[in-house]
């Protein structure tokens, strides 16, 4: 779908096309009503193409199943919706319908339910109104009796109230059709893992089982030899190209090394190379190698790569963090960007938390042309090379991450706070200065407890909403971390 993902820092880096979400969309009213009062049928099948036409103006691709009138024909609608495997259904209340009308859509479909009643202006003309202008306008007359049944039914419910060109409930449809998007991307998603664990991080540690079972996704394990012998079939002719790319993309800092720029360069080839030849979403990696040997080097030298990744609509996250490489996805298919992230220090004379990372950023979130800077050693990690330095984007932020609990279950866990300007470290990492409204040691001790690990993403935009109407979607937990 057409979200807001902020324009990449270069018009060279085009960003991937991802899978079309895939909206179901159903409308209904009582069949009773239409010998009744002619011209109500067809009244409000126009609005439900109206509302089929907002949705495909989203980019979505929309399997519009028409009006059902009877339980039988809403049956037969679900198993249509069933076979087009969608990541939302909009079931469009336009008139007063029973709930067995709807039941069997949230109960066949096997996909969430959106449930709208959108009347056809702000409000009725009382005046001149009779019974059959009336019903046009009573499509949340029968949401009560539907969340009743859901409820006892133990489907999760969630609905949209208002009328047809209500910029509210279009902005609250289209929080859910982004968090239809992020379903989709996980649902689908093929994220790859590659290397070890960094030894000791005992919250970066994933059941990769549990990616599967709880979002539906696909982890792709590979090999650090998976890189190293497509960066070993790169030409000198693509790391000249890839070099002139990351001279337009980054300012460059004297302290960058022509070899060490190189190098990242031909790793970022046959980074993207891999990221095609095993069809991957997203990618976390880490690998710690010994004394300058090629695994080291290729370790050390994937910062310009993911970057430029990242950027493209790939996340990369370092450290193996895969989690947080999904949380970036998600982040991205907000439209909000997204960058690696953790706890940098405390600025309690400015009131700010400083958070970021040695390693992938999201280049097109960044305050300002992102620098590349050499590095002699990367603090923590062997190997050496070009690192990315920048501050997100000053005004509204959102730090999210997914957690795990003791049981395995995943969290989604966000605060929201705006990033200021002020003094940053010149050490090769992303860095930002974020106010959330609160002293920062209370909020880093909130934001601790709130089952978060060590790293997560930071992403442009107060997103709790839409990260709320993500976890419901995918059914998980859902933590606000506030001031």
């Amino acid at each position: 779908m057409t979200t807001e993902t902020p324009a990449p820092a270069h018009p060279g880096l085009a960003r991937r096309s991802p899978r079309p979400t895939r909206i179901g969309l159903v409308a209904g009213g009582l069949g009773a009503y239409w010998p009744q009062f002619p011209g109500l049928l067809e009244q409000l099948q126009a609005s439900s193409r109206e509302v089929a036409d907002r949705l495909s103006g989203m980019g979505c691709e929309v399997v519009d199943v028409g009006f059902v009138s009877d339980p039988q024909q809403s049956a037969a609608a679900a198993a249509k919706l069933r076979a087009a495997d969608c990541d939302l259904i909009v079931t469009y209340l336009t008139t007063y319908l029973t709930a067995s009308m709807v039941l069997p859509i949230a109960q066949r479909s096997d996909a969430p339910v959106l449930l709208i009643d959108l009347q056809p202006t702000a409000s009725m003309e009382h005046a001149t109104f009779g019974t059959g202008d009336w019903l046009a306008y009573c499509g949340q007359c029968p949401l009560p009796e539907i969340a009743n049944v859901f409820r006892r039914a133990r489907i999760p419910f969630r609905s949209v109230s208002g009328h047809l060109h209500d910029a509210n409930a279009w902005a609250r449809i289209t929080r859910w059709i982004r968090a239809a998007d992020v379903r989709a991307a996980m649902r689908h998603g093929r994220h790859g893992l590659m290397g070890h664990l960094y030894p000791g991080m005992l919250d970066v540690s994933t059941d990769l089982t549990l990616v599967s079972t709880q979002l539906g996704s696909h982890v792709e394990v590979l090999e650090i030899d998976d890189l190293r012998v497509r960066v070993t079939e790169v030409g000198e002719r693509q790391v000249n190209d890839r070099v002139a790319e990351a001279r337009e993309v980054f300012t460059l800092d004297p302290s960058v090394v022509e070899d060490d720029l190189r190098w990242g360069a031909k790793v970022s080839v046959g980074l993207d190379r891999l990221i095609d030849d095993f069809a991957l979403d997203s990618l976390a990696y880490y690998h710690r190698g010994l004394d300058g040997e090629v695994h080291e080097r290729l370790g050390a030298g994937m910062i310009l790569g993911a970057s430029l990744l990242t950027a493209r609509g790939v996340p990369v996250a370092g450290e193996y963090e895969l989690r947080t490489s999904l949380a970036m996805l998600m982040a991205d298919r907000l439209g909000a960007g997204g960058s690696f992230t953790e706890l940098q220090a405390l600025n309690f004379d400015d009131n700010v938390v400083e958070m970021g990372h040695d390693g992938p950023a999201h280049l097109a979130i960044s305050s300002a042309d992102p620098l590349l800077r050499g590095l002699g050693v990367y603090h923590g990690k062997r190997g050496w090379g070009v690192s990315v330095e920048f501050d997100v984007r000053h005004g509204p932020v959102t730090a999210f991450g997914l957690g795990q609990e003791a049981d395995g279950s995943y969290t989604v866990i966000a605060s929201e706070g705006e990033v200021v300007p002020g003094p940053l470290l010149r050490i090769g990492n992303t860095t930002s200065r974020v106010d959330f409204g609160c002293d920062p040691g209370e909020w880093t001790d909130a934001w601790s407890a709130s089952g978060i690990g060590h790293h997560w993403t930071l992403c442009v935009g107060h997103r709790a909403r839409e990260l709320r109407a993500v976890a419901d979607l995918l059914e998980l937990p859902f933590v606000h971390v506030t001031a």
